[in-house]
């Protein structure tokens, strides 16, 4: 059944467990015919910095060239303390294949973890670890984690005292001291810190 689908489309997002700023779904829409192009991509997690730049600087040159396209969307800190982390990723889900005209009848969906497409796409499936096994997933996972990791750097320059440059928002060490020091920022996801800072 799936063979009979032309177009690929794959789902990570990047952002579910910092402490502020938003979570980011990326979405890559590939004919099949172009696999395997993009067959020795992995992890966005298990890439340097440098590595995922260039695998984003693909992504858009292949989108110029009409090869593939692909969209990231970042859900705000404001929608995930007011419905959750879960609804943040649907609500980016969603967004992206609005952007995309992605249609059901044409396209099957491959998502990473636990995320889950709207119900009218009827194939679709969910692979634990699918950005480490999935290159279609992977580059998803890419241009959802570069496109985060851009945002937070600039968000460093509003909110230097935070640190957002080196650690993107995680709950590290120096992070958690700078929000115990200087108190949450308007980016932060209050209801992530309920444990430890009022």
């Amino acid at each position: 059944m799936s063979r009979k689908r032309r177009i690929l489309v794959g789902v990570d997002e990047a952002g579910r467990g910092p402490l502020a700023g938003p979570l980011a779904v990326g979405i890559v829409v590939l004919p099949r015919r172009y696999l395997k192009e993009f067959a020795q991509i992995r992890d966005s997690k298990k890439l340097t910095s440098a590595k995922r730049q260039i695998w984003f600087d693909k992504l858009r040159k292949e989108r110029k060239r009409g090869t593939l396209d692909f969209r990231v969307s970042c859900v705000g800190n404001a929608i995930i303390d007011k419905k959750g982390i879960s609804y943040a990723a649907r609500c980016g889900i969603r967004r992206c294949l609005q952007r995309l005209e992605v249609s059901p009848a044409q396209s099957e969906i491959l998502l990473d973890g636990l995320l889950y497409a709207p119900k009218k796409f009827l194939l679709q499936k969910t692979v634990i670890k699918g950005d480490e096994r999935v290159p279609i997933i992977a580059l998803a996972s890419v241009a959802a984690k570069v496109v985060r990791d851009g945002k937070m750097t600039r968000l460093a320059k509003r909110f230097p005292q935070y640190g957002f440059e080196i650690h993107k928002g995680y709950g590290t060490a120096l992070h958690r001291k700078r929000i115990l020091k200087h108190g949450p920022s308007p980016i932060h996801r209050r209801s992530f810190l309920k444990n430890f800072a009022k």
